[in-house]
């Protein structure tokens, strides 16, 4: 658990500015990593540099292609600005995989609703990738986007694919002359196209500002509390509870999230 093993850069995608796409393959394992590196969507590990250190990342890739490992990483600090320095051929340290995950085999047959803000769509992008792979055992899917401006939207093919199984609405925050989209903040997009219906379960993941707006208006249509998910990797730091800088009262956000359900952090009384 705590030791790291040696992954290898196969491939880096420039997704914006400062956020790249990074697919690793582990050294010195046969290909296939079932049983090696055995993951769920939702869950991160803990990437790492000798010399420099290591930050928790979602894992972004799809549990049922065991060929690679993908992670997304946006360049806000000294790790990840060095990590995302890097090419194909060089080498990073990985250990994990860690956290709970998304209650995936609770959703088989009910609707589904996924709300992502910036960056927030690469811990999403797993659970819908799984999603869209056993497309027939749910019902409706939506996924709404939101990103600052056009030049920030992630994953841009996928939401293309992703147009063809399910519904996907895309909004900027401010407007450009190459966007003839939505313009607008996320929850109130969400709020145009009414989407917060009862029975549905939805997943949401985003800047903090924007999840505590979301989980807010959820609860004001009514919705079940245990069918909102959120993500809370932000707050993670060593990813196995040591340093405690995760800690909301008794609880770690490493090891007892970082998936939870808005009716467990009302539980805990967690403001966001």
């Amino acid at each position: 658990m705590y030791n790291s093993i040696i992954a290898k850069i196969i491939g880096r995608i420039q997704e914006t500015r400062d956020t790249f796409l990074y697919r690793v393959i582990l050294d010195d394992v046969d290909k296939n990593y079932k049983g090696v590196f055995d993951y769920r969507p939702g869950q991160f590990a803990i990437l790492s540099l000798e010399g420099v250190g290591e930050c928790p990342i979602s894992i972004s890739s799809t549990p049922n292609v065991h060929e690679w490992l993908e992670f997304c990483i946006r360049a806000v600090g000294s790790v990840t600005g060095e990590i995302c320095a890097l090419g194909e051929g060089d080498r990073i340290g990985l250990r994990g995989p860690y956290g709970r995950f998304f209650p995936l085999d609770e959703c088989t047959g009910k609707d589904l609703l996924f709300i992502a803000g910036g960056i927030g769509l690469a811990p999403l992008r797993s659970l819908i990738n799984a999603v869209m792979a056993r497309r027939d055992a749910f019902g409706n899917v939506q996924i709404v986007y939101g990103a600052k401006t056009p030049s920030e939207i992630c994953f841009r093919e996928e939401l293309d694919e992703w147009r063809t199984k399910g519904s996907v609405y895309i909004t900027v925050d401010r407007v450009s002359n190459e966007w003839n989209g939505h313009v607008g903040l996320v929850p109130d997009y969400v709020d145009e196209l009414n989407l917060r219906k009862r029975g549905v379960m939805a997943f949401v993941c985003g800047p903090p500002v924007m999840i505590k707006v979301e989980l807010e208006r959820f609860a004001s249509a009514g919705c079940d509390p245990s069918h909102v998910w959120t993500t809370l990797e932000r707050k993670m730091r060593c990813g196995v509870g040591k340093c405690c800088r995760c800690a909301m009262g008794k609880y770690y956000v490493c090891t007892d999230g970082p998936v939870f359900s808005q009716a467990e952090l009302l539980a805990m009384g967690q403001k966001l």
